[in-house]
């Protein structure tokens, strides 16, 4: 379920910090979320 929070970014927004979420990750198993969802 998603809630509309104030704090909310748009999935255009998103993708313009992804990258920098991704390669901030550890070598370990594959994802199996979508960062966007959490």
């Amino acid at each position: 379920m998603i809630h509309d929070y104030t704090s909310n970014i748009t999935r255009e927004q998103f993708e313009l910090i992804r990258e920098d979420l991704e390669s901030a990750r550890k070598t370990t198993r594959p994802r199996t979320v979508d960062l966007y969802e959490v």
